[in-house]
């Protein structure tokens, strides 16, 4: 699965990446591996301290797009729920979503559930030790697969991520833009050339966390680097053009009405997600999206439509909106109880609030099957994602005064 793609000299001649003689590949890790071992507290993380390849899984998909200082509580809230693969298999995808409420990418969750029942049913249960057998677990890539060889079973594997390849992408000014899978296999080849066979995982961890404190995107201060004169964009004063990115695309727009309608009960009515798609499985309050209020389908406006009040025909086309797909009449208040904002790597959401109350004559009424009445004090039953919190914090700050 890993292996040498480029010889010294193919790297040289294909990519202009000049690979260190073996002497100073020796220098480099003793250094860094040095610097590592001295910053004791920095890397005292409490999935490093277990060392079972579990743990190791758990926190390296919960660091996927998030930082390290907010993981530590849920890694440990979720270890405590789940404590061995065998519990997290046998756990309902509910419960599961539950414990990662607020992190975001709940696929990832669903897929830490369905590999622990992989490795229950073709594994024993036990967590396999072999890369190629690691690699065909749901939701795990190349790199979560490199990070769990290496710290977990001791592999001479590289974890290749944005970090590292910022950190090599400085180190020998690879002009290759890292945003790229085709460039993947160079990243490895180097990786590959100066991880410490002694200390695998060490030494992944080392460059992760000079990554992370000193060659970071940005406030980047390559003078205070341990491996400073290893660093050929410091000592050539480029490494301003490193890495080499292509810009993102901005999110796209979206702008959303969400409706918070209660009952004569004093209930609320949550609506589950599909179960594909974004925010699969998770509750929310109904939606619509406002294009659907204020055009025909025919034309989209040119800047995202935010709604603070509905004028009559908006109001009456909401109103039936509920009636006709969740079953319900409802009459709501055109004016907002105010607006919060989202942003998802490829989406921006702005989502105006507005409170409805059911129709106390439609007692018997049934909802659809994917809604449910719930009361606030029990809301800590369902998965809400981090938008639908916003809604409820604002909705209840706005109705509260």
């Amino acid at each position: 699965m890993f292996k040498i793609e480029y010889t010294k000299k193919e790297l040289k001649e294909k990519f202009n990446i000049e690979m260190w003689t073996d002497e100073k590949i020796r220098s480099f890790q003793k250094i860094l591996m040095d610097w590592y071992d001295q910053q004791e507290t920095d890397h005292n993380f409490p999935w490093r301290e277990s060392g079972a390849p579990y743990n190791i899984w758990v926190s390296e998909i919960m660091l996927q797009q998030t930082r390290t200082d907010t993981v530590i509580p849920y890694y440990e809230r979720f270890i405590e729920a789940f404590p061995t693969i065998k519990s997290l298999a046998e756990a309902s995808e509910d419960q599961v979503l539950k414990m990662w409420e607020g992190l975001g990418y709940y696929s990832r969750a669903r897929n830490l559930r369905e590999a622990a029942q992989q490795i229950m049913i073709h594994h024993g249960g036990i967590f396999p030790n072999n890369p190629k057998e690691i690699i065909q677990l749901k939701g795990i890539g190349p790199y979560t697969a490199g990070a769990i060889s290496s710290m977990a079973f001791g592999l001479p594997t590289p974890a290749i991520d944005g970090n590292l390849m910022r950190v090599l992408s400085r180190l020998f000014e690879i002009d290759l833009d890292i945003t790229k899978a085709k460039n993947r296999k160079v990243f490895e080849t180097v990786a590959l050339y100066l991880i410490d066979e002694e200390r695998p995982g060490d030494f992944n961890q080392a460059l992760m966390d000079l990554g992370r404190t000193i060659c970071t995107p940005k406030n980047y201060f390559p003078e205070r680097s341990p491996v400073k004169e290893f660093n050929a964009s410091y000592l050539n004063d480029t490494w301003h053009k490193y890495p080499v990115k292509k810009a993102k695309n901005k999110p796209k727009p979206a702008t959303y009405l969400s409706l918070v309608i209660q009952n004569e009960m004093g209930e609320y009515l949550l609506e589950k997600r599909p179960d594909t798609g974004l925010l699969a499985n998770t509750w929310q309050f109904p939606m619509i999206q406002v294009e659907e209020i204020v055009t025909d389908g025919t034309w989209k406006p040119f800047e995202p439509i935010i709604l603070e009040t509905l004028n009559r025909e908006n109001k009456m086309y909401t109103e039936q909106f509920i009636e006709e797909k969740y079953n319900l009449p409802i009459t709501i208040n055109d004016q907002t109880s105010g607006v919060v904002e989202h942003i998802f790597s490829h989406l921006k959401w702005s989502v105006s609030i507005f409170n409805g109350e059911k129709i106390a004559s439609s007692l018997n009424q049934e909802i659809p099957k994917n809604c449910e009445w719930v009361k606030p004090q029990d809301f800590d039953q369902y998965t809400f994602s981090t938008v639908q919190k916003k809604i409820w914090t604002n909705f209840t700050e706005i109705t509260l005064f």
